[in-house]
Order: C-alpha cells, then sequence, then structure tokens
C-alpha cells in the first residue's frame, strides 16, 4: 500500500494550538480533574443562529475543518471521515433529560437527531455542501486510527484524492460525574498528576477537535507522510514489545530507525506499564508524552498526531514534551503509540515529507 502525504493539521484542544508558534506557550496541565477546551470566537465561523443548536463537539469540528482545508487549499473534499469515542453527548443527555423531566410523553426530536456520533461529519458536509463520501468511525481510542486506515484505503484505490480525516470528543456534565463516580478520572487528592512515575489509578480527562487533510500527492505544505497504521483491541502487557517491533519490521524499519516515539502516558499507574515496556525498546530515540498537555479522552491521538505533524515539519521537538535528553538533530520518522486504559491499541508510523 502506497503512502499518503498530511498536507494540514488543525487542532482546537486545551492549548491555544490554533494560533501560530504555539510551541513556546504549552503549558503543563494536572492539577485539575477536568480540562476545558481553548475555543475560538464561533460568530467569525459560524451565523449564531445555528451556533445556538450545535454541540461543542460540532462547532470546534467545524472550525478545526475549516481550518485545515484552508492550509491545504481544499474548497470540496472527494471524502469526509470523523471519529469521535462519545460522539455528542451534550445533546443525548439533553434528550435523556427531556425524557425523564416529561415522563417520556412530548418529546422534540432535535436533540436525538443531533445526538447521534455522525452528526459532526454531516454537519461539516452540510456547511461544505459537499456529497462525497461521508463516513464516522466509533472505535473508542483508534476512532481516528479507522478514520485514516479509511482515508488510505480510499486514497490508494482511487476512490480519492483528497480527504478530510479527523477526530472529536467533548465532555458533558453527567458523564463526568460518572467518571468520578467509577474512578476513571483521578481523585481530587491524587493532584497535582504525575504523569510518568504515577502510583495512583485514574486520569485527567480534556477533550479536543483535530482535523487533517490527507492526499494522495506531496504539496509545499506538507507535514507527513502517513506511513502505516496497526490497532489491536487487546493485548497481553509481555506482547508489547513483539506488536511494536514487528510492526516497525513490517515497515523494514527497527527501533534504531526511528527519531522520536510519542507515548500515551496519562497517569493512570495501571495501564501506563504497556507504555514502560514500549519504551524499553528506544535506547537512541527521543521519547515523548503529550497528555499533560491535552488530558486524556477518547480520541486523544488527534492531539499527538497534530503534535507529531509539526515536529516533523519544524524539525524541533518542544521541550515540555521530551521524557529523556535525546535530541535529534534530524527527525524522519516518529512513532506514535496510544490506548485508552489498556485497551484499544494503536500504532501510526510518520515519515518527514521531504
Amino acid at each position: 500500500m502506497s503512502a499518503v502525504y498530511i498536507n494540514s493539521a488543525s487542532c482546537i484542544s486545551v492549548q491555544d494550538t490554533l494560533k501560530e508558534n504555539f510551541f513556546q506557550d504549552l503549558k503543563i496541565e494536572n492539577t485539575v480533574q477536568i480540562l476545558k477546551a481553548i475555543e475560538p470566537n464561533y460568530k467569525e465561523f459560524i451565523p449564531p443562529a445555528m451556533s445556538r443548536r450545535m454541540s461543542k463537539t460540532v462547532k470546534m469540528s467545524s472550525v478545526a475543518s475549516h481550518y485545515a482545508l484552508k492550509e491545504a487549499g481544499i474548497e470540496q473534499p472527494d471524502a469526509i471521515i470523523v471519529g469521535t469515542g462519545m460522539g455528542c453527548s451534550q445533546d443525548s443527555e439533553k434528550f435523556l433529560k427531556n425524557v425523564i423531566d416529561n415522563n417520556e410523553e412530548f418529546l422534540t426530536p432535535t436533540f436525538f437527531i443531533q445526538s447521534t456520533h455522525n452528526t459532526v461529519a454531516g454537519q461539516i458536509a452540510l456547511g461544505l455542501q459537499c456529497h462525497a463520501y461521508n463516513f464516522t468511525y466509533v472505535n473508542t481510542s483508534s476512532s481516528l486510527e479507522f478514520s485514516f486506515l479509511d482515508a488510505k484505503l480510499q486514497i490508494n484505490d482511487g476512490e480519492a484524492e483528497n480527504v478530510l480525516a479527523g477526530a472529536a470528543d467533548e465532555q458533558t456534565d453527567r458523564t463526568m460525574e460518572l467518571y468520578r463516580l467509577n474512578h476513571t478520572i483521578k481523585k481530587e487528592e491524587n493532584l497535582p498528576a504525575d504523569y510518568l512515575h504515577s502510583e495512583t489509578n485514574g486520569v485527567i480527562w480534556g477533550e479536543a477537535a483535530a482535523f487533517f487533510v490527507l492526499g494522495k500527492d506531496k504539496t509545499e505544505n506538507s507535514y507527513a507522510k502517513l506511513k502505516d497504521i496497526q490497532i489491536i483491541n487487546r493485548l497481553d502487557i509481555e506482547e508489547t514489545q513483539s506488536l511494536v517491533t514487528d510492526f516497525l519490521a513490517k515497515n523494514n524499519l527497527t527501533s534504531e530507525n526511528i527519531d522520536a516515539v510519542i507515548l500515551g502516558f496519562s497517569g493512570d499507574a495501571k495501564s501506563d506499564v504497556y507504555y514502560n515496556r514500549a519504551m524499553d525498546l528506544f535506547q537512541n530515540s527521543a521519547l515523548l508524552y503529550y497528555k499533560h498537555l491535552s488530558g486524556e479522552f477518547n480520541t486523544a491521538s488527534g492531539f499527538s498526531t497534530f503534535m507529531a505533524c509539526h515536529i516533523l515539519k519544524e524539525q524541533q521537538i518542544p521541550e515540555i514534551m521530551m521524557i529523556n535528553s535525546e535530541n535529534k538533530t534530524e527527525i524522519k520518522n516518529i512513532l506514535l503509540y496510544n490506548h485508552l486504559a489498556g485497551s484499544d491499541h494503536s500504532l501510526v508510523l510518520l515519515e518527514r515529507a521531504f
């Protein structure tokens, strides 16, 4: 399967990632249980009457996709593919609250219609008046990777030349309450979180929308080649290193060829052990982490992919992301490894677009 190029990258996150030169202003976020995204002024992009009816995910995705298409110089993509773990959960909660409050009677269908996971991809298509292939993947922490895989297949099979692919997730009050109750979210007494050497379980929860234009051809704006993706739902801790080495071998690489590895350390002591195992393979690579900047959530890998694209393009690694002191003069290959609470493991291999 031939490589495809990431020709643009845009992200709305808990960092101010929409502005230029954001590398200098990255801040560690480890003192609160829940992190909120820094949202743009939606009035500049969406008419206020429409904006009021849109959930946060839809608004963030609409703006992020706008920036991604604009940077790539594409008006109409040949496909729109979106990954999400929780979908438009704000509208889901509003609908369920209406069901309870109104004793299942006299319900308006609006919140139900807008609560479906594919609302994001649908709203982007409506805004663009795009009638092309439109698909949504809901695969917890590998939702973006499935979207990329589909985009890659579309391009390799000649079905599309430019694909808008991305991922988004939002927070909702009730879901965050439940996550606190089942200890998915770290307890207050365990803050500030230690992301690399945590002795407690649970995570700090975030949110974001990250969108990319994947293309058949390299452009002068290209960030990276999307070389390969591998996804596995369940993995024994003992199999971690063989998963990584087999994936690299399939791409005619060894750990020595990887200049930087971006690992999804979340501060959850129980599941971060996978990253420790994988890290042992890369003695001469720059080891990086990112969830201390973004928080953990279903599609957090969108943020890491966005960061990896900028690292490859600018040939610079933000010091705030570094685990070790290995600093490469040239960064050609980056490996991204992510999972959520020990499930849905994904490996993504990016290469610098020369």
